[in-house]
């Protein structure tokens, strides 16, 4: 959703929040991320994946948690620019991320030059991120590759070149993409509608249901940020390709493209309209087929970004000029989120990228002076009374140190009296922890040596509800050892 920001940029900030309703969501600032930077999507425990800009002016894959900003990006695959699109509740990220290598073809694949980002023209490859290490995953035999969405079985959507050229793509792109899949490491391509010559995977659920879309090449879509014109929106199960029809549309204006899934099998995404010259966000399920959800009162575009599995739904409604206002479609109604924010916020909420199973909501805002914000809208309507969240600290670290302490106390229940287990997790070394129940704090001796040490908190409360944080990666390198 960043190629927003140039719609924003030529059309013009939101002039003001409108009168605010009585508050039922409260909200908080993840601080300025740059002209480029955003959160992308939270789990249900709480992580956060998304990007934020430097002080050099390069953009950096970022994880959040309970307020924590951790810089994934660095070293990431050696390249100047990245951006984790994905995470999944244990930990596993994944996105886009340049290079040392030059682009054999002059390609701007993730498009971070055309964004304004300092980039010396090396290729972007698709990466998962996980234990702190990134690492790259396969193309179709191109050089560049973007991975979307990993799920909890760690299966990753997104897309991928192949090696033969396309000479209707317009410049600088050269090479065919086609929608993917990575399971294990390995990459699968996924079939497109039969007319069309390029696709994308958008997202994957924990069914392993797929959805995205196929079309042809383009100049850089201004929607999607990717260059695609998606005639086609698409739903990959059971070794089958379903193509979601359109809201009255063909897909020549800004397209037809599914954006995310959630377990339920409901599709959101966005369509044109008949005649090409606005675009609606639809939810789409087996049973009642692709429905528009509308805009907010006088917009004329809107797109539906996220879905939790209630089936509420988050995402952006345009007016005329592209300004855009973040909304929440839930009991069959959108709302604009700014509304339900407490009055005299000193953030607009631009975009709502996505919705967790309790109703938390990340996206974009601006403040008064220009400058983007990311934010966590939490309901305070009741919606999650019963939420019990697992919070530790350090999430990440290397230390020469022979132990440490890890600390839980920030995590929270409205059932109060909170029991503490600490484990290690399988895939790294084991370590001897000195914990008791009551108390938030374990001492974790590195007992095995050196090497990646594995950590996971679980949190349960009075009346039995349980979370998990997640895992903890810990790096002991003695003083004197590689």
């Amino acid at each position: 959703m960043k190629s927003i920001l140039t719609l924003i940029a030529a059309g013009g900030l939101l002039a003001s929040l409108a009168v605010a309703q009585t508050p039922s969501y409260t909200l908080t600032d993840l601080g300025a991320l740059g002209p480029n930077g955003q959160p992308i999507v939270i789990t249900n425990n709480g992580l956060i994946a998304g990007s934020a800009t430097l002080g050099n002016g390069v953009l950096h894959a970022v994880l959040w948690y309970k307020g924590l900003r951790g810089d994934i990006g660095a070293p990431g695959l050696g390249g100047q620019n990245s951006v984790a699109y994905g995470v999944n509740e244990m930990g596993q990220a994944v996105g886009a991320a340049q290079t040392s290598t030059a682009d054999p073809n002059g390609e701007d694949f993730c498009g971070f030059k055309a964004q304004g980002l300092p980039s010396k023209g090396t290729t972007c490859l698709p990466f998962l991120w996980q234990y702190a290490v990134t690492i790259p995953l396969p193309t179709l035999g191109g050089s560049n590759g973007t991975a979307f969405q990993v799920n909890r079985q760690g299966t990753v959507a997104g897309f991928a070149e192949n090696t033969t050229k396309d000479s209707t793509c317009p410049a600088p792109q050269k090479l065919q993409f086609r929608p993917v899949i990575w399971e294990n490491g390995e990459i699968q391509e996924l079939p497109i509608a039969p007319v069309d010559f390029e696709g994308v995977a958008k997202a994957v659920n924990d069914n392993g249901q797929v959805v995205g879309g196929s079309g042809i090449c383009a100049a850089v879509n201004p929607i999607t940020g990717f260059s695609l014109q998606p005639l086609h929106a698409l739903l990959w199960e059971t070794g089958t390709v379903t193509d979601l029809g359109s809201l009255g549309g063909t897909g020549h204006g800004f397209g037809n493209l599914a954006y995310n899934i959630n377990s339920q099998g409901q599709v959101v995404g966005y369509s044109d309209l008949r005649g090409n010259a606005n675009f609606h966000s639809f939810l789409w399920s087996h049973g009642k087929g692709m429905q528009d959800l509308g805009t907010l009162t006088g917009d004329v575009n809107s797109l539906a970004i996220g879905i939790n599995e209630a089936g509420d739904v988050v995402g952006v409604s345009l007016d005329a000029m592209f300004n855009p206002r973040a909304y929440l479609w839930t009991n069959g109604a959108m709302t604009d989120l700014n509304t339900l924010i407490p009055a005299g916020s000193p953030l607009s909420l631009l975009t709502a990228c996505s919705i967790t199973s309790r109703g938390e909501i990340v996206g974009f805002a601006v403040d008064s002076k220009g400058n983007i914000h990311g934010y966590i809208a939490t309901p305070s309507d009741g919606l999650s009374s019963n939420a019990t969240n697992a919070v530790v600290t350090p999430l990440s670290l290397t230390t020469n140190q022979a132990s440490l302490v890890l600390d839980g106390g920030g995590s929270t229940s409205t059932s109060g009296n909170l029991r503490y287990l600490f484990t290690t997790v399988p895939g790294g070394r084991e370590a001897f922890l000195l914990q008791t129940p009551s108390d938030p704090k374990a001492t974790v001796e590195f007992a095995s040596g050196p090497g990646l040490y594995l950590v996971q908190l679980t949190v349960t409360d009075a009346s039995g509800n349980a979370s998990k944080s997640p895992v903890v990666t810990l790096n002991y390198q003695p003083s004197g050892t590689n």
